[in-house]
């Protein structure tokens, strides 16, 4: 019996070495998965070859894909590029250590129509190479049950991720060093972004759009985001940590967001926008902005410190109108916009409401113009603010008393440390009114005054 087996094992040899297919279908891994998955070297793929391992580890991805097992890629630098995701496609690294860089295409990975997609444990670098507009180094459309989980995608000369009608979970990343967004999601199928951290973007860290408003319900939770730069320009559209756009009934909760030209969050025409329990500093604009012919907004809990101003709901001129906004502290907001952001009139305001909404419970510290700002113009409607403290601002609650204003109710407020007067008339930017809160408002009958406390 061990003369055969040495008889074998020579005529093995002599057939030489396996082609890259036979080598695959002949190792044990081939047929049954080794420590859950099969190896890539298998199939010929080597670490820090310097020639593009592109068609390797295509036929590799397409083998497992085939078979519905997960395609084991060992540490290492694997130089590759434009390389398609099939149905049922599961590419595994070593955290921190399997690297794929991109050589060719206009994508490192990407997937359509494609169904059951994993990509874990890898570090994908683009390696600064331009990409095409709205490309992303990943890109993936009309995919479902789709587990991104635990990569890293760095050098991206355009988006990092792209996913339009998509369904599935964006989690536990890590992107960095992105030219335009981190994320960018368009007409989502249901899908969640959570705790991934975004670094050093050129535009927006997380985008959320659909191509016409209407339902969305993408989850944004637990992501910390810091710097956004403004790299295209524009007066809000990029600079922000995320960007919500036409999408419905998106939840954006427990982000911590630092150092964006423009806003933390920023909500355009995307109604029943929930903005909850967020932790914001040192942004150029408004931190938390819910504008444009949207209907129904909740802010709340959120803590801002440094902006240009802390919460704005606004545009009702545009059909922007319906919200809550309660229970913020908002501090330290700045006296003027910084360089490089839109220069408009306002600054230095605490928390600034159009229409429909209830002001409630929230504490603002140390604004330059004003803590609250109810109304532009004529643009007031049913506004409650009750329940709030304001210390040490300019114009403790500033009230739009301009021609065609609306009803606004401001009742058992704490005011304290008022410059220029704890309640004030406004004919949009200016004071025209002494300090109701002092001579009353009877000679203004859309306002009511209850109960405010004022020191």
């Amino acid at each position: 019996m061990e003369l055969d087996r040495r008889n074998l094992i020579a005529l093995a040899a002599a057939a030489g070495p396996l082609s890259i297919t036979q080598g695959a279908q002949a190792a044990p891994a081939g047929n049954a998965p080794a420590a859950g998955g099969i190896d890539a070297a298998h199939y010929g793929l080597r670490p820090g070859n310097p020639e593009d391992q592109s068609r390797i580890l295509q036929h590799a991805i397409d083998e497992t894909a085939r078979a519905r097992t997960p395609l084991l890629v060992p540490p290492g630098v694997y130089r590759v590029g434009d390389l398609k995701l099939p149905n049922g496609a599961q590419l595994i690294g070593a955290r921190g250590a399997t690297k794929l860089t991109l050589t060719q295409g206009s994508s490192l990975i990407s997937a359509v129509a494609a169904d059951h997609l994993t990509l874990s444990g890898l570090v994908l670098d683009g390696l600064g190479r331009p990409l095409p507009e709205q490309r992303g180094l990943v890109q993936l459309e009309g995919c479902r049950a789709v587990k991104i989980a635990e990569c890293e995608i760095t050098g991206c000369g355009g988006n990092a991720l792209v996913c339009t009608a998509v369904a599935g979970e964006v989690s536990d990343n890590t992107f960095t060093d992105a030219s335009d967004a981190a994320i960018h999601v368009l007409d989502a199928a249901g899908l969640i972004i959570a705790r991934n951290r975004v670094d050093s973007v050129g535009n927006n860290g997380i985008q959320v759009w659909r191509s016409v408003p209407g339902d969305d319900g993408t989850l944004v939770l637990d992501n910390r985001i810091e710097n956004a730069r403004n790299r295209s320009g524009g007066s809000g559209q990029y600079g922000n940590g995320i960007n919500v756009f036409r999408a419905a009934n998106v939840i954006v909760r427990g982000n911590r967001i630092s150092n964006c030209a423009f806003s933390a969050v920023r909500g355009n025409a995307a109604s029943n926008l929930h903005i909850e329990g967020n932790s914001i500093n040192n942004v150029g604009e408004v931190a938390l902005y819910a504008e444009f012919g949207f209907e129904g907004a909740v802010i709340a809990n959120n803590s801002v410190d440094r902006a240009a101003i802390g919460i704005s709901v606004t545009n009702f001129n545009a059909g922007g109108r319906l919200a809550v906004v309660q229970g913020n502290i908002i501090r330290n907001l700045l006296a003027r916009r910084p360089a490089g952001t839109d220069p408009g009139d306002a600054a230095g305001v605490g928390i600034s409401v159009e229409a429909d909404t209830a002001v409630t419970g929230n504490v603002v510290k140390n604004a330059p113009v004003a803590g609250l700002m109810l109304g532009w113009g004529p643009y007031l409607r049913d506004v409650a603010a009750t329940g709030n403290v304001v210390r040490n601002a300019n114009i403790g609650i500033a009230v739009s008393v301009a021609p065609g204003a609306g009803t606004a109710l401001i009742a058992n407020n704490v005011i304290a440390e008022t410059r220029g007067g704890a309640i004030v008339g406004m004919a949009r930017s200016q004071p025209v009114t002494g300090d109701l809160s002092k001579a009353g408002a009877a000679q203004y009958a859309h306002i009511m005054l209850s109960g405010n406390r004022v020191r």
